[in-house]
């Protein structure tokens, strides 16, 4: 599969390539040369272009974003859009690669300011060793040139994730179809007691994993996906529609 658009920009550093490719409307980040990591408009940078980072803002639905942990940054789509639309967020963010930050910024308009703080390390030495407010929300999106990270369904990785978070907190984490069995929720179980899933049409499965259920009625949640996606300037509903408690 070929990569959409010309390239504009390449850079390296010890873990490989950093590729920026434009095709007129649209920037892409990629690591490789067959799939794109992530992909925004232009002329008009809020708006999440892939319908994965569309999917896991349906934790806007159970927890307000105050206080947010993004492990991975991408092109920084999803923090883009939150800097953006919700002006009481504060965001801090690990990536471990300092090509990617300085492309981000560069190509992809990730704001700079107070509410946004980046921290160039990996994300399991992000959550060892730096100190943190506690987390509403902690979105986790570590993926390199060759896959998903093993890091994030690690034991450890999970447990500290559980411990940044406040009471009623969200982890939300970006999977594939694969990662659906009994060893992934087995893993879960250990730190979170209710787990939903939403799949998404390009094959990522979304897990949203919490100490207790949110407790809201369908009819509740529907009601705020409108408020919500007005916010966004995007539809939330068709992926509550998908949202499954998990198994």
């Amino acid at each position: 599969m070929s990569l959409p658009g010309h390239e504009i920009y390449r850079g390296y550093d010890e873990f490989g390539a950093v590729r920026v490719l434009d095709d007129g409307d649209k920037r892409y980040l990629a690591f490789g040369d067959q799939d794109e990591q992530s992909c925004c408009l232009r002329n008009e940078p809020l708006m999440p272009e892939h319908e994965y980072v569309r999917a896991m803002l349906l934790a806007l639905l159970f927890a307000e974003p105050k206080q947010v942990i993004s492990l991975g940054l991408g092109a920084g789509a999803l923090n883009t859009c939150l800097h953006g639309r919700f002006a009481s967020c504060k965001q801090q963010i690990a990536e471990l690669r300092p090509e990617v930050v300085e492309v981000a910024y560069r190509f992809f308009q990730l704001p700079r300011g107070k509410r946004i703080q980046v921290h160039t390390q990996d994300a399991l030495g992000f959550l060892r060793h730096v100190e943190t407010r506690k987390a509403d929300i902690i979105f986790s999106d570590i993926y390199g040139a060759e896959g998903l990270s093993d890091q994030q369904l690690g034991e450890e990785y999970l447990t500290l994730c559980a411990e940044r978070l406040k009471p009623g907190g969200w982890l939300v984490m970006n999977l594939w179809r694969e990662h659906q069995g009994p060893d992934t929720l087995e893993l879960l179980l250990q730190q979170f007691g209710t787990i939903y899933g939403c799949h998404t049409q390009s094959g990522n499965w979304i897990v949203f994993a919490a100490e207790d259920d949110h407790g809201h009625s369908q009819s509740q949640l529907e009601k705020r996906a409108r408020v919500i996606s007005q916010q966004l300037n995007f539809s939330l509903l068709p992926f509550l529609k998908r949202l499954k408690p998990f198994p």
